[in-house]
């Protein structure tokens, strides 16, 4: 059955100190480590403010002195997801974090990337100010260029919240879950003069 092939495949392969360690190496202390778990904390209040802005409704930003606060959250956690992200991708990139089998662990955190780029995209176009309108539009010509335009129209406010709100977010929750999923089976990366350590210089 699926369900078995499923659990074969996920739960089966872990071991509690995997799921939820109560140890980590030394090596982890140093200050490179906590960029990924800075990452997930600006995710977490990106989704939670995200959720307030969508229940109030699309316009709520614009005329309550609460929606400009909780705005204003939003667009600042999304700036720190992204700083973090960076930060994070390239110290794994220095780090070569593919090593010990953890390809897939590199591959999932740089489409989650991507996919938080066409998110933050989509934010941009549904803020409904002088800065929208003119990302918007230039980003129209751009689309049109390389022939996706009929697919994607940015001057389709509707559009982009939906894309922004639902399916850009969903996708990105599930790649990131699949990229911890994926470290917490393998393990954090070595540094490359770690001597004697799986994944590390031998």
């Amino acid at each position: 059955m699926w369900t078995t092939r499923l659990r074969k495949a996920t739960v089966e392969k872990f071991e509690p100190q995997d799921i939820l360690p109560d140890d980590q190496p030394s090596y982890v202390a140093s200050f490179i480590y906590v960029f990924g778990v800075l990452t997930l904390a600006a995710l977490f209040v990106i989704i939670g403010s995200g959720l307030w802005l969508t229940t109030k409704g699309a316009i709520w930003w614009h005329s309550s002195s609460i929606g400009h606060f909780v705005n204003s959250i939003h667009l600042w956690s999304v700036e720190l997801f992204f700083v973090f992200m960076v930060v994070h991708l390239w110290g794994k990139f220095w780090m070569a974090a593919w090593r010990g089998k953890r390809l897939m662990t590199w591959v999932t955190g740089a489409i989650a990337f991507l996919a938080s780029v066409a998110t933050g995209f989509t934010g941009y176009l549904i803020q409904w100010d002088f800065d929208s309108q003119w990302i918007a539009t230039q980003a129209k010509d751009g689309l049109n260029s390389v022939g996706i335009g009929s697919f994607f129209n940015t001057l389709n406010t509707g559009q982009a919240i939906l894309l922004h709100v639902s399916l850009l977010p969903l996708v990105v929750g599930l790649i990131v879950i699949w990229h911890v999923i994926l470290v917490r089976r393998h393990g954090v990366v070595p540094p490359l003069d770690a001597k004697g350590i799986a994944g590390g210089a031998m």
